[in-house]
């Protein structure tokens, strides 16, 4: 028996106000392997009511049962690690290895840092006579995307847990297995009743009415930008605070003093991973126009040696993108790239070769891209790469701020103090120099239409908070 049918509310698996089902969909075969039952307004009535009532008590308690309560979520995410990388591949496709190596390490570490972060925080602070406290803001909503499931609710989970806030969590219906099971874990964990509430459903039928409802203090969303404006739109007549981590279309700088050879299959790499299903993915590669074609064949090799194919299968390294929307929405834009007049290098409509059925892409490179062109200015979410050419610095630099977007960056240089001075003029959130290793700790977030708020470790249970000052306080403790 599973609980694919039900929601987690009030400590309780309870079936749902009004029967409605989803089937969910195994993108490597696309066939139903499940069905999840689908939210309405009741249901988002009875989590909301249930989080209200919990939060007096559990925003009042100390800040070492909050931290006692995470370990244990930690500890039994770990015991359950499997059951979360097989609900991954199997609702997002994406291969084993990267199902455990990656998506479930990514809830894992998460929820790590922001222990670290909690057992150092400080919730009070003294400015002359003004004792400055900051208190959890409340009721939250967490509405979650399917391309990093685990990633994301940790990310929001963790820190409103440690802040004190109750929350109610819609992860996303695509991908939904994954929620369900770290809705298990946070039910083993000993979470108390109201503290953490669940539903699945669809944007306008659940995620709509949490956003909208007059009990929620906070909206918490990640997903494209579209969504996002819609869910501020909804949430400012409640004049609640609304945190979003949006789309991208992020620069990659090699710039003249790179390995280039290393820069750019890096690059292809960093761009293709998660079948490219990544809001920070390095999607926009700039390089010296005097190394156009060089660049494009390391590009060319690198994608073409990119094994896509069955999830369950060792050796593969790409799996299909999430649905078949997904699927039609890449290859439209790969076929307007190509009437556009850029530079196919490899890749292009269709599925790879010996692959019939399933959603998959071809690893696609286009080269001599230019900015005015639709695949270097809208995000296509699939194993796509444009490269760019440039002349000068500067001109690497304005194109890479030519964007609506701002959610990361990438620089690449054999001399740091360089890389370092031309991240300082990057309009982004967060710039990786010189391909880092992934840091938990990093605030996580966007400028421009890419969002607002920070994510990861003490950044994200500082948006979880309210400030009082309460003046006239006195020095004494």
């Amino acid at each position: 028996m599973t609980n694919h049918l039900k929601f987690f509310i009030n400590g309780q698996w309870v079936a749902p106000a009004k029967p409605a089902t989803l089937p969910v969909i195994n993108p490597a075969t696309e066939a139903a392997y499940t069905e999840i039952s689908l939210g309405s307004s009741a249901d988002v009535d009875r989590a909301v009511a249930a989080a209200k009532a919990a939060f007096p008590a559990f925003s009042a308690t100390p800040v070492v049962q909050r931290l006692a309560l995470l370990k244990r979520i930690l500890e039994i995410y770990n015991e359950r690690a499997e059951d979360i990388a097989q609900a991954v591949s199997d609702e997002m496709g994406a291969p084993l290895s990267w199902a455990r190596d990656a998506q479930t390490w990514a809830g894992r570490v998460h929820l790590e840092a922001t222990i670290t972060a909690l057992e150092n925080f400080s919730f009070e602070s003294q400015r002359g006579d003004t004792r400055v406290v900051s208190e959890a803001i409340g009721v939250a909503a967490l509405i979650t995307p399917w391309n990093w499931p685990l990633n994301q609710i940790v990310c929001k989970v963790a820190p409103a847990i440690a802040a004190g806030c109750t929350v109610v969590l819609k992860p996303s219906e695509i991908a939904p297995i994954s929620g369900i099971v770290f809705s298990e874990i946070m039910q083993a964990a000993g979470t108390p009743p109201g503290v953490y509430n669940m539903i699945n459903g669809t944007g306008p039928d659940v995620g709509h009415f949490m956003s909208a409802h007059k009990d929620v203090d906070m909206v918490s969303f990640t997903g494209s930008t579209r969504a996002g404006i819609q869910v501020a739109k909804t949430a400012a007549d409640t004049v609640k605070r609304v945190a979003q981590e949006l789309g991208g279309k992020s620069p990659n700088i090699v710039l003249d003093d790179a390995d280039l050879e290393t820069a750019v299959r890096k690059g292809v790499e960093g761009c293709m991973s998660n079948t490219g299903q990544s809001c920070d993915a390095p999607t926009r590669m700039l390089v010296p126009r005097a190394k156009m074609q060089q660049a494009c064949a390391v590009a060319k090799a690198t994608a073409e040696a990119i094994k896509v194919g069955d999830p369950r299968a060792e050796d593969t390294v790409l799996g299909p993108v999430v649905s078949e929307l997904q699927f039609n929405k890449i290859q439209g834009l790969i076929g307007v790239g190509i009437e556009e007049g850029g530079t196919l290098l490899t890749g292009g409509l269709g599925r790879p070769e010996g692959l019939a059925r399933g959603y998959y892409v071809r690893p696609t490179v286009f080269g001599n891209v230019t900015r005015d062109m639709t695949l270097a200015r809208e995000e296509i979410f699939g194993p796509v790469l444009v490269i760019m050419g440039y002349d000068t610095e500067a001109e690497a630099i304005e194109i890479a701020n030519d964007t609506v977007y701002g959610l990361a960056a990438y620089v690449q240089s054999g001399d740091l103090a360089h890389a370092r001075a031309v991240a300082r003029q990057l309009r982004a959130g967060q710039v990786n120099i010189n391909y880092p290793d992934w840091d938990t700790h990093a605030p996580f977030g966007g400028y421009k239409q890419s969002g607002n708020g920070r994510e990861y470790a003490d950044w994200g249970i500082h948006d979880f908070l309210e400030i009082k000052g309460l003046v006239g306080y006195g020095t004494a403790a």
